[in-house]
């Protein structure tokens, strides 16, 4: 392990930006359900009603049109509240409260009321949650004019960009993959926040550019380091943030691979993969040397049984295999 750094979990990487920030600034607040006394239901906000009390880690009924409406009111009287959403499919129970009241309430104030408001959830399968409690709901949420919509892949991105998000004076959705939970990182003792809308190339190449983003970063790049032994060579692009969107980076990319590869868990039909490709197509049309495509999860509700919904899932065999049929063609 080299010097100056550690090794924590995922989890523990945004406990640890929460605390920092709680202990730098004391309008941030949390709310949620079981983040308190229960530390949240995957431990990301464990030890910090100890530290900070009921006034400033709130337990919530199990009511997030509620909660949430609370943050929103919080936000614009002087706090910067971090609700935490057990699941990401619980966003449609407080879309109004989302999309109508936190998104639009600057915009129609004329820049008067500011909305510093983060909404963290856990989204994605791979736990046999069933249908609705394992979807990756992130293109609903791009479609919203004054909604930041961010993806951190790993523990280093996690507590770097939660730091920014609640920086924010706009309303953030942070969507933090479920499976990347108890995934062990090394990283630097002292994170600074991460800019949004800036992507992170996590591995150069010639051949390919592979965008992805959450977990399917670090899929793709295992793939990518794999397939260097076979002598291919695969540019890997974490895009971290949906919006803002950071296409320059992508376009630079594929002008140099003539070849892109979207890989997102949302569901392929009305998928962030569409927006991302029609976002760059008019600079990088001359430049392609084959179609465009992507991977992401059938137009099927997720399954509970594990057998099928692996199945359905991205995984890092469909992006080996894409990914060789790519270069291959």
């Amino acid at each position: 392990m080299a010097k100056n750094t550690k090794e924590i979990t995922y989890a523990k990487a945004i406990s640890e930006a929460l605390d920092q920030e709680m202990k730098r600034d004391e309008n941030i607040v949390i709310l949620g359900e079981d983040v308190g006394f229960l530390g949240g239901n995957f431990k990301t906000t464990e030890g910090l009603y100890e530290k900070y009390g009921d006034l400033r880690v709130k337990d919530t009924p199990i009511s997030e049109a509620g909660f949430v409406g609370m943050g929103i009111g919080a936000a614009i009287t002087g706090l910067r509240p971090v609700v935490e959403l057990m699941f990401c499919d619980f966003i449609a129970v407080a879309m109004d409260q989302i999309v109508n009241q936190a998104a639009k309430i600057r915009y129609m104030s004329g820049g008067q009321v500011k909305v510093p408001l983060t909404i963290r959830t856990p989204m994605g399968g791979g736990r046999s949650s069933a249908a609705q409690h394992s979807q990756s709901l992130q293109a609903w949420l791009v479609h919203i004019p004054g909604l930041k919509v961010v993806m951190p892949s790993t523990a280093s991105e996690a507590q770097g960009l939660l730091k920014t998000a609640i920086r924010d004076d706009n309303p953030v959705i942070f969507l933090e993959h479920k499976m990347e939970y108890n995934n062990i990182y090394e990283v630097e003792e002292n994170i600074e926040p991460i800019p949004f809308g800036k992507a992170n190339i996590v591995k150069k190449g010639n051949d390919l550019t592979i965008v992805a983003t959450s977990n399917l970063v670090n899929k793709s790049k295992e793939v990518a380091e794999e397939l260097e032994n076979e002598g291919y060579s695969i540019e890997v692009i974490d895009l971290r943030t949906l919006v803002p969107m950071d296409t320059e980076t992508i376009v630079e990319s594929v002008k140099k691979t003539g070849k892109l590869l979207i890989c997102d868990e949302g569901h392929l039909r009305g998928g962030i993969h569409n927006e991302i490709a029609q976002s760059i197509m008019k600079d990088v049309f001359y430049y392609l040397d084959y179609p465009v495509e992507k991977i992401g999860t059938d137009n099927v509700p997720i399954p509970f049984s594990p057998a099928l919904e692996f199945d359905i899932i991205p995984s890092k065999e469909k992006i080996m295999e894409k990914s060789k049929e790519m270069i291959g063609g």
